[in-house]
């Protein structure tokens, strides 16, 4: 049997009036009563190669099985095009039918179907053109993470998904545990009692890999973490995940200036690989889902983002509101910043992403370096055109007095995070880091307007199909 060549590799062939051998599903089949034409994609390209069908050889019996999203293996000549759309096709002299689809059944029969349809259906969705697209792009910004890390030198970490420790002190976990939930164990007081459950203390699924990084950096110096991460959080919104990726680099011995740098180099380094990696995709997705993504993601790469405090943002957002701009939220100092706050910022009055700095520390985690002035930690959040806040990150505070002062302060429960303490206790040195929530990045790099389109089977209250 012919070797087969995948699609991408075959559309790219001037090997012409030699034998050629390609597999896939059928996107279409149209023709008249002496030629068919049959659209081919394997997944390896946004494009299809085209099956030319000689009726006077295939009787329609041996093509009745031939409907969209059937699979088949194509034999025949590869020659060059004789038609528009197309520079080369492959005249059929042998076909074999893998599996069969009945056009009265598959869904994805009919074009325009909705992003809330085809998630009913994620387990066919990547056959679509843009879900095609999509999770190769996604493929494509793995690859760039890995590659940029590991060519300057920082060492892959993995961090554990089951945890006793909350990084984020929300408490919004998912609870691990192999008790018997219709006869739990409890104590004089009423409280359960983990010591028969499997790792004997209550553990959840981690929200963050960030503490263990820490760890991690105080021994290799640089390290990134790059896995899923779970929040229990009950929230329907285009932006949040149950389950979700996350990227976190830890480094030693740098600075909060130092770290606003690595975060603007990475995300453009990030951006620029799919540019260079995944045009076809792009241009696609530039055509059918976001007119301006090829031009946003190119101001991106080629603009110095900007560096700005958190108190100077909002005397920018104040002053907004009193020319008549409308917010749904208030803006004042201490509150949280909203997306629609992040995204005004950079939209509308920078035009450009903003490195946010400088936060005020009771509305960020614990962790997080304060500054001289007591009021206001080292904080470097990265806001994103079209997502708002897609990079969280902080220089981290290395004194355990400090830390110890912060935690009492705040009232959180660290007796099963004596080993994050111990960092301190032992060789403190100063660090900063950041995280990254993968799907956020994808949503920029792809135009996709909803968090559960740029991974394969979306995690969210409710939802856990697949």
């Amino acid at each position: 049997m012919l070797q087969r060549t995948v699609i991408i590799d075959a559309l790219k062939s001037k090997n012409f009036n030699q034998p050629i051998n390609v597999r896939g599903w059928v996107r279409s089949r149209r023709g008249n009563n002496a030629v068919n034409f049959i659209a081919l994609n394997d997944g390896s390209t946004i494009k299809n190669i085209q099956i030319v069908v000689d009726l006077t050889k295939f009787p329609e019996e041996q093509l009745k099985p031939v409907t969209t999203g059937s699979c088949i293996s194509a034999t025949g000549i590869l020659v060059p095009s004789q038609g528009a759309g197309q520079d080369i096709e492959i005249q059929l002299t042998e076909l074999e039918v893998y599996g069969t689809a009945d056009p009265e059944q598959y869904p994805l029969q009919k074009k325009g179907l909705s992003m809330e349809f085809l998630r009913t259906i994620a387990h066919l969705r990547p056959r679509t053109n843009t879900f095609g697209a999509v999770f190769r792009i996604r493929h494509n910004m793995a690859m760039a993470i890995h590659t940029y890390f590991h060519q300057h030198g920082y060492f892959y970490f993995h961090t554990p998904l089951i945890t006793a420790s909350d990084c984020e002190g929300a408490g919004q976990m998912f609870q691990v545990t192999t008790k018997n939930l219709y006869n739990l164990k409890k104590d004089e007081n009423g409280q359960i009692d983990y010591s028969d459950d499997f790792f004997g203390k209550q553990t959840a699924l981690t929200v963050s890999g960030q503490l263990e990084g820490e760890l991690g950096a105080m021994a290799l110096g640089k390290i990134y973490t790059f896995g899923p991460t779970f929040r229990a959080e009950n929230s329907n919104t285009p932006r949040h995940l149950a389950e979700f990726w996350m990227i976190e680099p830890e480094v030693a011995f740098i600075q909060k200036e130092e770290l606003m740098d690595l975060e603007e180099d990475f995300i453009k380094f990030c951006v620029r690989w799919a540019l260079d990696n995944c045009m076809d995709d792009l241009l696609f997705l530039n055509q059918f889902v976001d007119k301006g993504l090829i031009e946003r993601l190119k101001s991106v790469v080629d603009t110095q983002f900007v560096r700005l405090p958190y108190t100077k943002g909002v005397e920018i957002l104040q002053e907004a509101i009193k020319n008549g701009h409308k917010f749904e939220f208030p803006c004042n100092w201490g509150d949280d910043l909203a997306s629609e706050h992040e995204r005004y910022l950079v939209e509308e009055h920078f035009k450009k992403p903003v490195i946010m700095t400088d936060y005020p520390k009771e509305i960020k985690a614990f962790y997080m370096k304060i500054n001289e002035d007591n009021k206001t930690v080292q904080g470097t959040d990265v806001l994103f055109p079209q997502i708002g806040e897609i990079i969280g990150g902080s220089v981290r505070e290395e004194s355990l007095d400090k830390l110890n002062a912060e935690i009492e302060r705040r009232h959180i429960p660290m007796k099963d995070m004596w080993w994050y303490l111990d960092t301190r206790r032992f060789g403190a040195a100063p660090h900063a880091g950041f995280g990254l929530g993968f799907e956020r990045l994808m949503l920029f790099v792809t135009g996709m307007q909803n968090i559960r389109d740029v991974i394969p089977f979306p995690r969210t209250p409710k939802t856990a199909e697949f």
